[in-house]
């Protein structure tokens, strides 16, 4: 004998109770199959909704009342012959007068007993099968109707009656023995000792289906649904969930009490008494193979299972030290919230005796915290208990598994990522099983707990990082492109999904949760009416609260440099060519690198020194590995040293700064770069890095070009400035190819002061060949105190720049 039922989603149109059909006529046996219905999807709410209205004297329930009739009459004029429909259509006909007079007088009296309620709801099913079973018959499979009203009895706690399991069981078995064909039984509905309708309340249709199951020795109860079995999470939360294949009684138990929706607890208890297998299978992907759940599953099976939450959850505390050592507080502490009918969903003791917590609904939260307050009304007042606190929106989240307590580091890290994404744990508990651990967070980090966990455990080698990039001039647009052209290959071979959160530029800003393509950040930003407003930009990225955040800033604007404790201090990573941060007060990069630490966020700026050379990782792996740095001596300017080697007697010096400009090696305003404040910014920087306190305005910085190049209003006037100093540069460029030398830009830190001014080379020097815009790093220290330890390359340029953004964001994926 096999049970199967469906859900009000499988009988909610006539499509798909012509699946239903299909999928029972595809069955070996029909004659040895019960088929278990609910009302159609959203009768139930309807038919109670329809009650209420009517107890509140309000004649418009019987409008609803008709939009449900119409409903069944069209069903049964799609689903059956007409020829065959007139005996159906009369008897619906008396049914619904039936439940007109029955709400009459709830409308007369205004008044809605439990009992009356439990009878107006059983139409819901009583009507689904009476169709279903004569669409059956229709369709030529041989079904009989079994009124589980005369099976399934009650006492009289209606809305949610408890099941005399001994009489019900002996009522199926008889009924069976008579009956063979294909039996289609209502769920939801059952009746007292006096004949009086119950209902089973709460998921009473599957319990429907697994009394019979448990009474018929069933081989196997089917629930067949919308989805394709039990979820590793709630797929409205978690777009990437997937069947669960194989699940425990007690597994299945403990998600379902954590929320899981598929299946209800005491579902499955009659099934599980009996040793009798449940499935959960999609109506409308029949070829899924759906979730089997069984007593025991294999001890090389999976140690994490799902993943499932409760919303709305209050924490209440009860401490002090007037609690320790004093026996009976839990008894009274528990049995006040007992005696107020009261459900506690969580617990967490300190083993120290001195706090109880415990997890109620929101809804119960300040009558729980009253009955409390009652109860220890004399320690409260003595001060020997603490003022109970209570912690509102808050959410409950739960990891499953049988196999967890077989596979140390589970909780290492399932707490490690909720920590790297900055959320904060309230309340923990887990049973001495190891079959789930449940902790407490803010309502607010719900969803993005629930999607980096399932990352980490269910899909550990693909990960989804949100991008929030401010910034799309020449840097920015090269990263984007770049970012759009290996976005296969991320997901190919390293798992990483590059998903662009927000974009903005100095003038608009645009949000998408879902992403932005990447191809069409031009477009989005066109279209966008949000204006550019950095401090609103970092407000709606912590709002969103998406898991794996990164802000990446590819301006060079001081204004969004000095933004980043926004987002580190909401473990938000940041990733940045922007030198303004890091070379600013020294107050303020010690700030963010120690709310970095803290918030687990990271802050990389390794292109700030060398485009996309590994000077900062270079000078980290010495400092932290022991080494002391003596002295820097570098060419940090990738573009000073492309104008250096570009300029000639046919390229004047002006002409040249414009063709470094036009390459996108310069600063948007170049005279930031002649100056040498970029390059002094970079030697503060690899100071600071160093271990060394330094402020920007201790870098000496001795210039090489006239003043009034620098106070210059505009681009255009330097450009007239500089054409002004071409012969005068000229002499120094003539003097210097005549005695074979190069200029170079050099900075130099020796360990107490720094320095950016323009020096000669000759050609026996590291610093003489380098060539475009290549720059230099020499590193002396204890270990290499006299051949320094050499970092060179390209040092500047939108693609390499680009480039090393890019592997920064790339290195947050770990």
């Amino acid at each position: 004998m096999k049970v199967l039922k469906f859900g009000g989603t499988s009988v909610g149109s006539t499509e798909s109770i012509k699946q239903v059909i299909a999928i029972i006529k595809a069955e070996k046996q029909p004659a040895k199959t019960v088929v278990v219905v609910s009302a159609f999807g959203g009768v139930t709410d309807q038919l109670i909704e329809v009650s209420q209205l009517a107890e509140l004297g309000a004649e418009t329930y019987l409008d609803l009342l008709k939009g449900i009739e119409q409903r069944h009459v069209d069903a049964v004029k799609a689903l059956i012959k007409a020829k065959n429909q007139k005996g159906l259509l009369s008897g619906f006909k008396a049914m619904f007068t039936e439940l007109e007079d029955v709400l009459h007088g709830v409308f007369l009296l205004k008044e809605l007993s439990a009992k009356s309620l439990d009878y107006v709801a059983s139409f819901g099913e009583r009507l689904s099968s009476l169709i279903i079973t004569d669409a059956f018959i229709d369709a030529g499979v041989e079904t009989q109707l079994a009124d589980s009203r005369h099976l399934i009895r009650t006492d009289r706690n209606f809305n949610n009656a408890r099941v005399n399991v001994k009489v019900t069981e002996e009522n199926i078995k008889t009924y069976f023995k008579k009956n063979k064909a294909l039996t289609v039984v209502p769920g939801f509905i059952a009746s007292t000792d006096r004949g009086e309708v119950s209902t089973l309340g709460r998921g009473g249709s599957d319990y429907t289906a697994a009394i019979f199951a448990a009474a018929l020795d069933a081989k196997v109860l089917e629930i067949w649904t919308d989805v394709d079995g039990v979820l590793t999470a709630n797929p409205r939360v978690v777009r990437r969930a997937i069947p669960i294949p194989l699940l425990s009684y007690d597994e299945a138990m403990e998600l379902s009490y954590f929320g899981a929706k598929v299946i209800y607890p005491p579902t499955i208890q009659p099934a599980l008494d009996k040793g009798i297998p449940i499935v959960i299978k999609n109506t409308f992907n029949t070829a899924a193979p759906g979730t089997r759940i069984t007593a025991e599953v294999p001890a090389g099976d999976a140690p994490v299972k799902g993943i499932t939450s409760i919303g709305d959850i209050s924490l209440l505390t009860i401490s002090g030290s007037g609690m320790v050592g004093i026996s009976g507080t839990s008894m009274r502490f528990f049995g006040a919230l007992g005696r107020n009918k009261i459900s506690v969903i969580m617990i967490s003791q300190a083993s120290s005796e001195h706090s109880i917590t415990i997890a109620v609904t929101d809804k119960e939260s300040v009558r729980a915290k009253e009955a409390i307050e009652e109860e220890f009304e004399y320690e409260l007042q003595a001060g020997k208990i603490d003022p109970i606190a209570m912690e509102q929106q808050q959410s409950i989240v739960a990891i499953v598994g049988q196999n967890m307590r077989n596979t140390p580091g589970i909780a290492g890290k399932l707490f490690s990522v909720l920590g790297r994404n900055g959320i904060n744990i309230r309340a923990i508990a887990q049973g001495t099983s190891e079959l789930n651990i449940s902790f407490v967070i803010s309502k607010q980090d719900e969803n993005k707990a629930l999607n980096v966990i399932h990352e980490s455990f269910f899909l550990s080698n693909t990960k989804v990082a949100h991008i929030f990039l401010v910034g799309v001039g020449l840097v920015g647009k090269t990263l984007v492109k770049q970012i759009q052209q290996q976005q296969q290959y991320l997901k190919d071979k390293l798992g990483l999904e590059l998903r662009l959160a927000a974009v903005s530029n100095s003038r608009k800003m645009a949000f998408n949760a879902e992403g932005i393509a990447w191809e069409d950040v031009a477009t989005v930003l066109e279209k966008s009416k949000q204006k550019a407003d950095i401090d609103k930009f970092a407000k709606e990225v912590v709002a969103l609260n998406l898991r794996n955040s990164i802000f990446v800033d590819c301006t060079a604007d001081p204004v969004v440099g000095t933004s980043y404790k926004a987002f580190l201090d909401h473990s938000i990573a940041v990733v940045t060519p922007n030198k303004f941060a890091a070379s600013g007060p020294y107050a303020l990069y010690n700030e963010l690198n120690r709310i970095a630490q803290k918030r687990g966020a990271r802050w990389l700026y390794e292109t700030n020194v060398g485009a996309g050379l590994p000077v900062l990782s270079t000078l980290s792996d010495l400092v932290k590995s022991g080494d002391q740095i003596h002295s820097i001596e570098a060419v940090l300017s990738g573009t000073m040293n492309f104008i250096f080697n570009t300029v000639s007697a046919k390229m004047p010096f002006s002409k040249t700064v414009q063709e470094a400009k036009v390459q996108g090696y310069t600063e948007p305003d170049p005279r930031i770069d002649l100056s040498g404040k970029d390059v002094a910014r970079k030697i503060l920087i690899l100071a600071r890095e160093a271990g060394f306190m330094l402020e920007f305005e201790e870098v000496e910085i001795v210039n090489f070009l006239p003043g009034k190049v620098f106070k210059t209003k505009d681009i255009e006037s330097l450009w007239a400035a500089l054409e002004a100093y071409d012969a005068e540069f000229d002499v120094l460029r003539t003097r210097i190819e005549k005695e074979k030398k190069k200029l170079r830009l050099v900075a130099s830190f020796d360990g107490k002061a720094a320095k950016v001014e323009l020096r000669e080379f000759t050609q026996d020097h590291p610093f003489y060949n380098l060539e475009g815009s290549d720059s230099i790093v020499l590193f002396y220290t204890a270990r290499y105190p006299k051949n320094p330890l050499v970092v060179k390359g390209a040092g500047a340029g939108a693609e390499v720049t680009a480039a090393g953004v890019f592997a920064d964001i790339i290195r947050l994926r770990g």
